[in-house]
């Protein structure tokens, strides 16, 4: 359960999007790198005492080495500008039932300017979505994207497998020019726009912010005990199912590597063979990249062929793709890894991206808001 410290704030470091970096001096003595999100506690700052949530941080578990600050009690943040009485401000509770819930105005409820446009949604019109089980796959899928498409909108849909809060991702916060908009769905926020579901959320990025590619993935932070069933990604095959019950083309961004150390993971990873092996039940497009070492492409060949009947799987070239990479606005990185220690894991996730750009071509654009 949770593991509480109490300290004082004594210097602010980074800040991004959302977020904000602390070096607090607790009262046995020692000091703990935090993370505050400002939007949910305020604005500390040195001398201010904080309580935190240091579980993860001692376990050392993926919590990108913070604490997180709860609460700074002696100066609590004032209350929304919005009346809380009413739902005209937004009735969508997320981190339901935790004791940071906030509440928020979701995308297609009442209160919304886009209530009337998403009552009526029904299709996406053949939007490219591309799915990917690591948030690491964003910069990349954006990357072959901009490849071929410079100047398409996409959006960025963040589901609830990893980090809730889009604040804590140094990546999003990097990409905020790249993109049209973020959109949380699920238990996830701190998007441009919220949504309850992928569902709406999909709609949203068709509707609202009129996207000519989406990219679905959870945040940060993933959730993996080691085993088949037990990854949070594991859910990208759901998305899959979303995207083709609206009426979207599914891309799926394959997680290949020859660097990972863990053998389960080397060729295709075992979570995107189930995902889209037994999860997804509507066919997707998989996108494999032609510039893969030899022995690697092999292994990879082997992997999908008993996928071949339920999908479809697209062999794209990967011409300027490694370049298109080394220009990204933000660090690539995966599992520790960087573009050059596991090239192939962004190679895919870029020819994943080229081959959604290539489809906007062919994709109608959605009818002008009512």
């Amino acid at each position: 359960m949770v593991r509480w410290r109490a300290g004082v704030v004594a210097a602010l470091r980074r800040r991004w999007t959302g977020a904000v970096e602390l070096d607090v001096e607790l009262t046995d003595g020692t000091s703990m790198r935090a993370l505050a999100y400002p939007e949910l506690v305020g604005e500390p700052e040195p001398g201010d005492r904080v309580l935190l949530n240091a579980g993860a941080l001692l376990m050392r578990l993926g919590t990108g080495g913070y604490a997180l600050v709860v609460a700074v009690p002696d100066r609590l943040p004032p209350d929304p500008p919005q009346a809380l009485d009413s739902r005209d401000a937004g009735h969508l509770v997320k981190a339901r039932y935790t004791p940071l819930q906030p509440i928020l105005l979701g995308v297609d409820e009442e209160a919304s300017p886009y209530r009337e446009v998403l009552a009526a949604a029904e299709d996406l019109g053949g939007l490219p979505v591309v799915t990917a089980d690591l948030h690491s796959a964003l910069p990349a899928i954006l990357a072959g994207i901009r490849a071929d498409a410079p100047h398409a909108r996409v959006a960025y849909l963040l589901t609830d497998g990893g980090a809730l809060p889009a604040w804590f991702s140094r990546t999003l916060a990097g990409l905020r020019d790249e993109l049209v908009g973020t959109i949380s769905v699920g238990q996830a926020f701190g998007g441009d726009l919220e949504a309850s579901t992928l569902h709406s959320g999909l709609l949203a990025a068709r509707y609202v912010l009129h996207a000519d590619v989406a990219v679905v993935a959870q945040g940060p932070g993933n959730l993996g005990t080691g085993t088949r069933w037990g990854f949070s990604g594991v859910a990208v095959g759901e998305a899959v199912n979303a995207i083709a019950a609206l009426g979207g083309r599914p891309i799926g961004s394959l997680r290949i590597s020859d660097a990972d150390p863990r053998p389960r993971h080397r060729g295709v990873s075992h979570h995107s063979l189930t995902s889209y092996g037994r999860v997804a039940l509507a066919r997707a497009d998989l996108v494999v990249p032609d510039g893969l070492d030899p022995t690697l492409t092999a292994e990879v060949d082997a992997a999908l062929a008993p996928l071949a009947d339920r999908h479809t799987l697209v062999r794209v070239d990967d011409a300027g793709l490694d370049a298109a990479l080394r220009r990204s606005p933000v660090p690539l990185s995966t599992m520790g890894r960087g573009l050059d220690a596991d090239h192939a894991y962004f190679l895919a996730a870029a020819a994943a991206g080229r081959y959604a750009a290539r489809l906007t071509s062919t994709t109608p654009p959605p009818p002008a808001a009512p």
